[in-house]
């Protein structure tokens, strides 16, 4: 019996052929893997070395204007009387270029705490903040997240729409001689199948909704954004669609009160595809069905249609970002077991959702060699000694990957979504292991522009828990670059 190779087990396991489109983001055209149809990451990783962080910022861009092209296309099916608002959740990732890319794509924003309406503020006084964008703050607002919002409506700011997370809060906003946009944040939808308990906590009861509906009208303040948060990362489309049924009530019952309400924000949860290969999910057909769904309770209720809101952070930004690493050695694993690829760098500090979320995925794949048998193997980060430094985890399966060993080139895909936000930036990481060498592309006149960035350095990490070396304490392989072209 011949042997599974790499590239029959993709057309097996995949249906993907070993040449043309893997994912919406990863292609291979000459055995060469390409990041957004446009970077070649095996000439990356011959002309950097490994480990290598590669960020590809159009792929932000494509993402954003895919969205918004599905969401007209959806309207223009359904006939759909509202407008469609995409909102960047910036918690997902809140670097500087992250955020700009997402705005100049016509993204409205959303915030979660304190600093994010502080960069939120920085932008708008740099003019890169357009005054048209909604500025969304949703989650539980301490007294320096309160501040923050008023500071940055008090500059000029007239579309911050803080949404009501407590009773307390909309007591700080009943006091505030400033007018306010304001939302309220349901909170039955969060955990409405007691499948979600974290969500449990955030939003505000029927009965407390209905108060401050009698309230607000008697202040200077204007109700409008309905806010119904499902979940993260939902792919099916039947049990997003069931969760939000009775929030669309909610909001049409709230509206015959409230003439001033006009957005219903139907929150975050759209799946993003950089975890499996094997994603599916119809975004078109699922917006589609939302509307007529909007449109259909509306009707019944005789309200107007409202603006349709959605808040994407993993949808955003997760497939712009990647790591490279470099299988160093190979260890037999034990009886019946699969075999370990050690890696040139830390699994869990570049991916650490794989050890907080349970059966987190990510798509891994290897630069050459995909006409080689395949091999079971788990991979593990030589530059921790910690055993949980694996990917995948039991009890997920083992990945097949070509059997080559040493000197094998892996894309760990899906990484640009929360990894760095929970892992940190330029900090001291587990095991003191460096961030690696970063290669930041964007794009200028249809063109694409490499900026190099070093690797983290040894001697700096050990400033910052205290120490003064006098000199590298840990020598760390640099790999040389040359200037991409």
């Amino acid at each position: 019996m011949e042997q599974q190779t790499f590239s029959s087990y993709v057309q097996e396991r995949y249906h993907r052929a070993s040449e043309g489109p893997l994912t919406d983001f990863l292609s291979r055209r000459n055995g060469h893997l390409y990041l957004g149809d446009h970077v070649n990451l095996n000439h990356l990783a011959h002309q950097y070395g490994t480990p290598l962080e590669v960020v590809y910022y159009p792929q932000i861009t494509r993402q954003i204007q895919q969205m918004v092209a599905w969401a007209d296309q959806a309207r223009w099916h359904t006939r759909y009387r509202g407008t469609f608002v995409y909102a960047y959740a910036t918690k997902a990732n809140f670097t500087a270029d992250v955020v700009q890319t997402a705005l100049a794509a016509g993204s409205h924003y959303e915030t979660s705490a304190a600093a994010d309406v502080e960069i939120a503020r920085h932008l708008w006084r740099k003019g890169l903040l357009p005054p048209d964008r909604l500025v969304c703050c949703s989650g539980s607002k301490e007294p320096a997240y309160l501040e923050a919002i008023y500071r940055l409506s008090q500059d000029g700011c007239s579309n911050v729409v803080p949404i009501i997370d407590d009773l307390d809060e909309w007591r700080e906003w009943q006091s505030s001689p400033l007018p306010l946009q304001l939302g309220v944040r349901e909170r039955a939808v969060g955990n409405r199948d007691g499948r979600r308990p974290g969500n449990d906590r955030f939003g505000l009861t029927h009965e407390e909704m209905t108060h401050i509906v009698e309230q607000v009208t008697e202040s200077d303040h204007r109700l409008v954004l309905y806010h119904a948060m499902v979940g993260s990362q939902i792919e099916n489309s039947d049990y997003f669609l069931d969760m939000l049924r009775e929030s669309v009530v909610s909001y049409c019952q709230m509206r015959q009160r409230v003439p001033t309400l006009r957005y219903f924000d139907f929150g975050g949860g759209m799946p993003a595809s950089g975890y499996r290969m094997d994603f599916s999910f119809d975004y078109p057909r699922f917006l589609a069905r939302l509307m007529d769904i909007i449109q259909q309770t509306c009707d019944t209720f005789q309200v107007p249609v409202p603006d349709l809101v959605g808040e994407f952070g993993r949808y955003t930004v997760a497939n712009h970002h990647l790591y490279l690493f470099k299988v160093g050695r190979v260890k037999a694993g034990q009886p019946d077991e699969p075999d370990w690829y050690l890696i040139n760098g830390s699994l869990m500090v570049t991916m650490p959702d794989m050890v907080l979320v349970p059966n987190q995925q990510f798509v891994v794949l290897p630069l050459d060699h995909w006409e080689a048998p395949v091999r079971r193997v788990r991979l593990a980060g030589r530059r921790t000694c910690d055993s949980d430094d694996i990917y995948p985890r039991s009890p997920q399966e083992p990945l097949l990957l070509p059997n080559t060993g040493e000197g094998l080139v892996l894309a760990v895909c899906g990484t640009g979504a929360y990894q760095q936000m929970l892992s940190g930036i330029g900090g001291a990481h587990h095991c003191l292991s460096p961030e690696p060498q970063r290669i930041v592309i964007k794009e200028m006149d249809g063109q694409p522009v490499f900026h190099a960035v070093p690797q983290q350095d040894q001697a700096s990490i050990m400033r910052l828990l205290g120490y003064q070396p006098e000199r590298i304490m840990v020598p760390i392989h640099q790999p040389g670059h040359r200037k991409a072209s």
